[in-house]
């Protein structure tokens, strides 16, 4: 991987910049700059301040910080984006809460039952409880769209574990309607990790919250409910081109419950209304929340050292980096946009909910958004700004996948900017919002000092990510602010109808 990137050698000039920026691309005198460091800073540090509580959808730190949203909105001379008088500024996302509490996978064979031992099994819903009794179990190996659904509806479905591969294959599987869905793990080792990974509280949009049923079992407890020859031959058997799915003897009982909770968040959503009426529209987006408290109280802090009984871990992750920071760059974008307008085409800006659920609030947006998505010419996405120095090479997520590309990668050879490393970047596309939108057909791009290289992005991801150490402390602006500085150009030029007509789309 080349970490230091790659230059961008493109001679062409475009002759419609210099009607569209004042100076030249991520170009700003000093006072300038330190202008537009103290106003993120300020904006960072609010947001990431423990009276924010971590930003968490559904708690006060959500009130908090939507109020903050509308107010720096409406400050900057925006009106509401929702098209919807009922309400205005905030776009609803109607989430459900999950948290599991209890699981349990018993084989029943006749009178026998067989209650595996939870360090070998686990079981998860998203409903409060869900129950399937004595039900009879078809094993499939490692096959998922080839199975004939007929043969799996209402049934248990036994599947290999594979690395990589499982999600998806349960989810095709899923689409048939089984009962619930057993995958084989290799080991308790395996177990373990599956119940960090489901045993989470997890959020999920109503609109796709279908309370499935899913389970977990290791190798042994197979072996040990179908005999441990028989067993192993139906693995080596399902590792065979010519393998059919088929009924296994024992059936299974599988409950599991959890916690449960439903209710609205918010997407908060503003406009710089077009001077060109039916001209189309630019977005901006940038995720507001976090994960809350996310500390361990039990452990060390991050950095390795412990916690003296006067001094508390500190258990909040406050998230100045992510997200704040892209927050707070795309406010003062949207402050610079609404001095230099009106531009031709309208200018939403979209701060999105639940973006560490999976892209959760940008989903919600596409599903239903103020604007037909097609009338979109270019989408821009803000997340994890404030990391690299002044001058770093720009990660560019979602390079060839828009027509987008010509411009961008224009105006960044105007201004000499260095590309990042290609394949680092785009490892990122389907992790930010900007893919919600690109599955959606809308051009969107994440440009971004912060994904220029892993030699930048890798140490904030070891030591902050996800972490209660990812506060303002840890703040550095100089590619933030150069970031700024390109969208703003950028943004300026694909709102001009002259600089950038539909037929250039």
């Amino acid at each position: 991987m080349n970490a230091l990137g790659r230059i961008v050698c493109l001679a062409a000039a475009c002759a419609a910049l210099s009607a569209c920026a004042k100076a030249p691309l991520a170009v700003a005198p000093a006072p300038e700059r330190t202008a537009i460091a103290a106003s993120l800073m300020r904006d960072i540090a609010v947001l990431s301040s423990d009276e924010f509580g971590g930003r968490m959808p559904g708690t006060a730190g959500e009130e908090r910080t939507v109020a903050f949203l509308i107010n720096h909105m409406q400050s900057a001379g925006l009106v509401s984006g929702t098209n919807d008088p009922g309400s205005a500024w905030r776009a609803p996302v109607e989430l459900v809460s999950s948290a599991p509490i209890a699981g349990e996978i018993v084989f029943v064979d006749g009178d026998a039952r067989q209650r595996i031992e939870p360090g070998m099994a686990a079981a998860f819903t998203t409903a409060r409880r869900l129950l399937v009794e004595s039900s009879p179990m078809i094993f499939v190996g490692f096959d998922s769209s080839e199975v004939d659904p007929e043969s799996i509806a209402g049934k248990v479905v036994v599947m290999l574990g594979e690395p990589g591969q499982s999600p998806q294959r349960r989810a095709e599987l899923f689409n048939a309607d089984p009962a619930a869905i057993i995958t084989v793990v290799e080991d308790e080792a395996a177990i373990e990790g599956v119940n960090r990974a489901f045993g989470r509280e997890r959020l999920i949009l109503q609109s796709e919250d279908e309370k499935r049923l899913t389970a977990f079992v290791t190798h042994s407890a197979m072996r040990l409910a179908n005999g441990a020859d028989h067993w192993d031959a139906l693995v080596e058997e399902a590792a065979k081109d010519n393998f059919s799915p088929g009924p296994l003897q024992p059936a299974v009982s599988i409950s599991a419950m959890s916690n449960r909770r439903e209710f609205a968040s918010s997407n908060v959503l503003g406009l710089l209304p077009g001077a060109v009426p039916g001209s189309g529209a630019v977005l901006l987006l940038a995720h507001w929340d976090h994960l809350g408290e996310c500390g361990n109280s039990d452990a060390g802090d991050d950095e390795g050292t412990e916690n003296s009984a006067d001094q508390p871990r500190d258990l909040i992750c406050n998230g100045a980096v992510d997200n704040a920071s892209g927050i707070a760059v795309m406010l003062e974008l949207t402050r610079r946009l609404a001095a230099s307008g009106p531009h031709d085409r309208d200018i939403y800006v979209l701060a999105t909910t639940a973006e560490e659920s999976g892209l959760l609030g940008a989903k919600a947006f596409a599903e239903a958004p103020p604007v037909p998505l097609d009338t979109i010419v270019a989408a821009f996405n803000f997340d994890t700004s404030a990391i690299a120095p002044a001058g770093s090479p720009v990660g560019f997520v979602g390079e060839g996948r828009t027509p987008l590309d010509p411009v961008i990668l224009e105006m960044l050879a105007q201004a000499g900017r260095e590309l990042g490393d290609k394949q680092f970047a785009e490892s990122f596309v389907r992790r930010q919002d900007g893919w919600a939108l690109l599955e959606k057909g809308v051009p969107t791009v994440f440009l971004s000092t912060a994904f220029g290289s892993e030699i930048v992005l890798g140490p904030y991801l070891a030591r902050d990510y996800h972490r209660p150490s990812d506060e303002d402390g840890r703040i550095e602006l100089g590619g933030a602010i150069d970031d700024l500085l390109l969208h703003e150009a950028l943004v300026r030029r694909f709102a001009s109808t002259a600089a950038y007509p539909l037929g250039d789309k």
